[in-house]
């Protein structure tokens, strides 16, 4: 009996993030990958809310490197995860935020099953969070 391709991709998602928690270098290089194709159209290349699309949002777009500062001096990193994944219930900005946790899963859903999904929609969502925390001024 061999695994199935969904079992191989989740095995390979596993690893991935594994690899992700062991070594900061490419989890920095991945969360900055994410920022730049999530986030920078609106939160700008370098995080100061001054992407392209900012000027057509509703509500002004926020500093993402200032965080850490509008919290005290402390990085709320569950928190952040919580905004940029979206599927715990909390919305970023009041609304207009896409929901990344779900675009994620939407991206690689027919590729890797439900466990493989969900391990790397987790994993590019804490990239991101720890890419956002490594950015802070």
């Amino acid at each position: 009996m061999g695994i199935s391709r969904k079992g191989l991709n989740a095995c390979a998602a596993i690893f991935a993030i594994m690899g992700f928690a062991g070594a900061g270098w490419a989890q920095s290089v991945a969360g900055a990958e994410e920022y730049t194709r999530a986030c920078a159209s609106c939160h700008g290349l370098t995080g100061h809310g001054d992407g392209p699309l900012a000027e057509y949002m509703s509500i002004p777009v926020p500093d993402v490197t200032q965080i850490r500062a509008r919290n005290n001096g402390v990085f709320p990193m569950l928190e952040v995860i919580h905004l940029v994944d979206g599927r715990s219930g909390l919305r970023g900005h009041g609304g207009p935020m896409p929901i990344w946790g779900d675009r994620f899963e939407a991206a690689v859903a027919s590729e890797m099953g439900d466990v493989g999904t969900e391990i790397a929609v987790r994993g590019r969502v804490l990239a991101l969070a720890t890419y956002l925390e490594a950015i802070q001024q």
